[in-house]
């Protein structure tokens, strides 16, 4: 038996076992398991380490080397957003009640664990420890594929947990993490069809459409996160300045960072002077059209072709717009059905924006930064789902589940 089948049949196999779970017993585990990770700071900061000196050696961008890197306060990040999920509803075995037929059959639905889930990452050695949590809660077996440059650190992150695991005298295989980055391994992991039940790619546009190309087993889709700002004509200018000095500048190498800023053409003599003062001081480089070059020093010209760009960094593309129209317009050809913002005082125009945009989150007066499981109350995410199959956005516990029909009858029969 290979590596990868017998991972895989581990995982399956530990999933039936973890199914059987109560949520006390879960909870405990989880406890232990952001204890466990708090506990073994050090351990786990020296292991990502070697992975920065590896990356960094390599050449990879600020935004990989962004995401790869642990600290102190990432690590205690971690850990809360386990215990976070302790506090959350269990949804297995949650059952919603359909009513009885006219013949007498009663009809309800219970949620029910996935089974068996496959992540595959790039620099991100969170993933780890938020889908390991993740799935153990909602009653499913993970297997973990993280890239080269994050293995160190995943597999520290995943000793811890399995520590706690084999404390509770339960399988190491419910978190699994291949242990080899080959290529070949990836290619056979994506084939294990009738073990594995989900896959879900975190990482760079490649990553995901190489995934979906060639896996057998359905594939959670998480494209790049274009995200948008628009300024409407009714905007508190000063909130419009915050939200996108948070969305670009807060932290710029993950999906949720701002990449462009929509202004109605109405107020942008007003406002873009504000926008070229602030970007300037924080060192962000400018992509802007025609209609907004003329207010920034050193800005490249877009044409109406080039915009839809995820950046990662200190840059940012800014458009004049006629409006919300305009902005619209804009979104559907270049948006990616992530996250996509409003600033404005009118509340009908806030509300037709959340109706009409196409995106996972729609924000109104909210920095884009928001846009993630934790700081929407669903404790750690195991991705963000710009497709529609089966969770769309930010998903919790409830969107590692399924549900199944239990049907009560007393003797009917069909005619």
């Amino acid at each position: 038996m290979s590596l990868i089948s017998n991972i895989a049949q581990s995982a399956a196999k530990a999933a039936k076992k973890l199914a059987l779970l109560d949520t006390e017993t879960k909870n405990a585990v989880l406890l232990a398991m952001a204890q466990g990770l708090r506990a073994h700071n050090s351990p786990i900061l020296t292991a990502n380490e070697q992975d920065l000196a590896h990356a960094q050696s390599m050449g990879l961008s600020a935004a990989m080397i962004d995401r790869l890197t642990l600290t102190s306060e990432r690590i205690d990040a971690m850990a809360a957003g386990i215990e976070t999920l302790v506090e959350l509803d269990d949804p297995v075995g949650h059952v919603r009640d359909f009513g009885e037929r006219p013949n007498g059959i009663k009809i309800r639905k219970m949620r029910v664990p996935l089974g068996v889930i496959c992540m595959i990452y790039e620099a991100r050695p969170n993933v780890t420890a938020d889908a390991g949590a993740l799935c153990f809660k909602s009653g499913n077996a993970v297997v973990l594929r993280g890239g080269k440059e994050a293995l160190h650190s995943s597999m520290a992150i995943a000793a811890v947990m399995h520590n706690v695991l084999e404390q509770f005298n339960l399988p190491k295989a419910l978190i699994s993490v291949v242990p080899d980055p080959d290529r070949a391994l990836l290619m056979e992991l994506m084939q294990q069809r009738g073990l594995i039940d989900l896959i879900i790619p975190r990482g760079g546009e490649g990553l995901i459409n190489f995934v979906t190309d060639n896996s057998k087993i359905p594939v959670i889709q998480h494209f790049k996160g274009v995200c948008h700002l628009y300024v409407d004509k009714e905007a508190d200018l000063d909130k419009a300045i915050n939200l996108l000095v948070n969305g670009k500048t807060q932290r710029t190498g993950v999906c949720n960072a701002l990449e462009c800023l929509l202004v109605d053409q109405a107020i942008s003599e007003q406002f873009l002077p504000k926008v070229a003062k602030v970007l300037a001081e924080k060192g962000v480089k400018i992509n802007a059209c025609k209609d907004a070059t003329p207010y920034f020093e050193n800005a490249t010209m877009l044409n109406d072709d080039e915009f839809g760009e995820e950046y990662l960094c200190l840059e940012i593309a800014i458009r004049v717009v006629a409006g919300f129209i305009g902005a619209v317009e804009h979104i559907e050809q270049f948006g990616s059905h992530h996250t996509e913002v409003i600033c404005t005082k009118n509340e009908k125009i806030a509300t037709k924006f959340q109706q009409v945009i196409d995106a996972s989150v729609v924000m109104v007066n909210a920095s884009s930064r928001f846009s993630d499981g934790c700081e929407l109350g669903l404790g750690a995410e195991i991705g963000i789902a710009t497709t529609k199959l089966h969770a769309y956005g930010p998903m919790g516990l409830e969107s590692l589940t399924t549900e199944k029909f239990l049907v009560n009858g007393n003797g009917q029969v069909r005619t």
